[in-house]
């Protein structure tokens, strides 16, 4: 999506979702995404919400990709009675995905004729994607618009949460925005969603989620009446577009270990004197993010603008 955009709203329908027949079947919600969006965190807020209205709570993840990058999900499915922990292809009656590739890819789970999508429109793209690393050059990514994607589900929203978290001040808090859209397609009552999320946040951060969590459900309460026209600035960027790349780095943060130093695949970073990373030849940068995800402290960001002059390191 472009980076600029805040959200798309496809065939949004005016009611929530209903559980399933008073839960006679069990309700099925897929989480997915890579690591380190919180995607756990999404699916717990999710199970114990369900355990404290007494139904069966059954939930299925994997959650080992310690990398940030690596393949995430969470199976979630509630109900009177539920026997297994996974949902069998073509039968979520929700999708959740923190990241538009990853959505496109777990599609089949959802339901075909009254399943719900609901997608952050971010885009991580793998360092296999940029084969071609001239800048500027077309990567191996996802190009699908949701206008495309709408025409196989029944209910569908990208939403730019990543962006919207930003703006709140707390990138990772893009999740709760998520779980804000989620909120009004499950027939659960507001002040039960507030409380569960605010029990699996830090308290410090309580503040910002707590807002992170209305915005996303106003953005869909707007969505659904009536859907604005369709904005070409709300599609996914085209993988052909050009682009500089612009490196945020934040001294404090940086401990020196080299990590980005020794694994840049263009060799652009060096630590100066005072053993802060910096970059030393950002005409080569070709905005691969490489550094970003392997950065243990969240020292350095990647930011990358449509038509820009060349990178530029700011602080």
């Amino acid at each position: 999506m472009n980076e600029q955009s805040k959200v798309t709203a496809l065939n949004a329908d005016s009611e929530p979702v209903a559980f399933n027949a008073a839960l006679a079947e069990p309700t099925n919600v897929l989480i997915v995404g890579v690591g380190g969006q919180g995607v756990i965190m999404v699916s717990k807020v999710l199970a114990s919400l369900a355990q404290a209205h007494g139904f069966e709570v059954k939930q299925s993840e994997v959650h080992g990709m310690a990398k940030r990058g690596g393949a995430v999900f969470s199976h979630v499915r509630f109900g009177q009675r539920v026997w297994s922990p996974t949902i069998a292809k073509g039968e979520a009656d929700v999708l959740i995905a923190l990241e538009w590739a990853e959505g496109l890819r777990w599609l089949p789970h959802l339901k075909r004729d009254t399943g719900v999508f609901i997608c952050d429109t971010k885009r991580i793209v793998p360092p296999f994607a940029c084969l071609n690393r001239r800048l500027g050059a077309p990567l191996r990514y996802s190009t699908e618009t949701a206008e495309q994607v709408s025409a196989y589900v029944s209910e569908a929203y990208a939403i730019d949460a990543t962006r919207m978290a930003e703006d709140l001040g707390n990138e990772r808090a893009a999740n709760v925005v998520l779980l804000g859209a989620l909120s009004t397609v499950l027939e659960f009552s507001l002040p039960e969603w507030e409380k569960t999320v605010t029990s699996f946040v830090p308290k410090k951060t309580i503040a910002v989620n707590t807002a992170a969590f209305e915005l996303g459900r106003n953005w869909i309460s707007e969505a659904k009446s009536p859907p604005p026209a369709a904005d070409e600035a709300a599609r996914p960027a085209s993988t052909h577009a050009h682009y500089s790349a612009r490196l945020e780095i934040t001294d404090a943060w940086c401990k020196s270990c080299e990590i980005c130093v020794k694994l840049c695949p263009e060799r652009c970073l060096t630590l100066n004197a005072e053993r802060i990373v910096e970059m030393t030849a950002p005409e080569k940068c070709t905005g691969c993010r490489l550094c970003e995800w392997l950065c243990p402290d969240f020292a350095i960001r990647v930011h990358l603008d449509a038509e820009q002059p060349a990178m530029e390191a700011v602080r």
